[in-house]
């Protein structure tokens, strides 16, 4: 039985899903204004695990991950490239598949844009309104007013009185009060024309956090199984989300998340990426974007770095742990270079793959579930099983690793500066000429240049026969 700690509780819990065999699952995705960074990166792999385990374990997995293609940012970048929106964000959002794919990231089931769901949202603060939870500010704005939500505050586990204003919540001009949040932002004459929406409160444009309520309810339904994201979504934004989405639909639940009227069922955060002990952010300077990581990173590399962590706990990025992961990384692939792989299916009944199971049933333990695959590896390595050998492909693949040929792995690409496979290819033949030659010390030159290029070499009694780059 899977158990995944559940935010709204605090605990770990049994995951029953809202309707048998099937699992629904919405994720807050990127806002796209810049390129994606590492703590984007942890993101999408954590949540892409997430779903590849669920359907591994059987279950048909409805996976929404949305796009904020509207936002303060978003305005003022397009604005300072003299751009239009749609262009800017078009462009971004290529980047993060490219980014994704590079990664192993499976596309999700939906990929909504915000601004496909204006009228959703309208529909939904006119509910917001009615139920007497929406008010037109001073500014004609239309804002939530949290005061009148009861249950404010039951997944940050703060009380009203502890809240504060977080990092991305709007504080304007004629709030009722300054915990309230904006629906709706009534349009400034100053901003382009991409952005003013007819509504029944005035052109304007929606606010950051109710494109979530809509775009989750209307994929996925009132009620859903799973709600997932980073741990710096939780407040505001998640707390809004809840706000708003029980709010419209008239409920107001202080409880625990178990009443069969709560939004979401289970919510789940990963960790944040920090670097020096800090934050990775934007704003604090610190971030590496996924691209300047993959200029000196095999993808898979970074993918699993970032699942030798924990998903809950801080993932601290360093070269050092990135190169760990690499050693670690070609460990396995000799493995199946040295014993290839009989392809079959997973044997459930096998103490390996058991073990793997429990260990990801524990709340999604990739650590342990890493190191299971070590064990296997070990083991195939002692016996040359080819069928282990499978195994072990087939149970990384569940986790997205490990399914590239071996060769290619080992072999990489060139770094930029460093030796083409032809050049390597050239040089491995000069040192076999050599050495044929008996000129034993152009041999071990040829071997040493390879080696300060990062190419280590297999030899063999027949000559060098494999390569492969540190």
């Amino acid at each position: 039985m899977l158990k995944l700690y559940n935010t709204l509780s605090r605990q770990k819990q049994e995951f029953v899903p809202l309707e048998a065999g099937k699992v629904r699952m919405y994720v807050c995705g990127m806002t796209v204004y810049d390129l994606c960074h590492l703590g984007h990166a942890r993101v999408m792999v954590v949540f892409d695990m997430v779903s590849r385990w669920l359907r591994a374990s059987g279950y048909d997995v409805t996976y929404v991950r949305n796009i904020t293609d509207i936002d303060d940012k978003i305005i003022r970048r397009a604005s300072e490239n003299g751009e239009s929106i749609r262009a800017l964000t078009d462009r971004f959002i290529k980047a993060m598949h490219e980014d994704a794919d590079a990664l192993g990231v499976l596309r999700p089931s939906h990929e909504p844009r915000a601004t496909e769901y204006v009228p959703q949202m309208l529909d939904m603060i006119q509910r917001l309104q009615t139920n007497g939870y929406a008010y037109v500010a001073a500014n004609r704005d239309v804002c939530y007013a949290v005061r009148k939500f009861k249950g404010y505050g039951k997944l940050s586990g703060k009380s009203l009185e502890d809240l504060r204003a977080g990092e991305r919540v709007d504080v304007a001009e004629g709030k009722d009060d300054p915990l309230d949040f904006v629906l709706w932002k009534h349009g400034k004459t100053d901003e382009p024309t991409e952005v003013q929406y007819d509504s029944p409160w005035g052109k304007g444009r929606p606010g950051w956090h109710i494109e979530c309520s809509a775009m989750s309810t209307d994929l996925l339904g009132e009620q859903f199984d799973i709600h997932g994201g980073g741990a710096d979504l939780q407040f505001p934004h998640h707390e809004n989300e809840i706000a708003q989405s029980e709010g419209a639909r008239g409920v107001d639940i202080c409880g625990d998340g178990s009443h069969t009227h709560s939004f979401v069922n289970y919510w789940m955060h990963n960790g944040f990426v920090r670097v020096d002990d800090e934050k990775m952010s934007k704003s604090l300077g610190n971030f590496f974007t996924i691209r300047e990581v993959l200029q000196k990173y095999d993808p898979e590399v970074v993918r699993f770095f970032i699942l030798r962590a924990h998903y809950r706990s801080p993932l601290n990025y360093s070269d050092a742990h990135l190169d760990d992961a690499r050693v670690a990384l070609t460990r396995l692939y000799t493995t199946l270079k040295n014993v290839p792989p009989i392809a079959s299916e997973i044997d459930w009944q096998n103490a390996y793959a058991q073990r793997m199971q429990q260990v990801m049933n524990d709340d999604f333990n990739t650590p342990e579930a890493l190191a299971v695959l070590f064990e296997l590896a070990t083991e195939v390595n002692r016996t040359g099983d080819a069928a282990l050998s499978g195994l072990l492909r087939a149970l990384a693949g569940v986790v997205g690793l490990l399914q590239r040929e071996p060769k290619e792995f080992l072999q990489g690409a060139a770094v930029e500066g460093g030796l083409s496979d032809a050049a390597i290819e050239e040089l491995i033949q000069a040192r076999l000429d050599a050495r044929k030659n008996k000129n034993f010390a152009e041999s071990d030159r040829i071997r040493d240049e390879l080696k300060a290029a990062g190419v280590v070499l297999e030899d063999k009694p027949g000559g060098t026969t494999e390569w492969r780059r540190a």
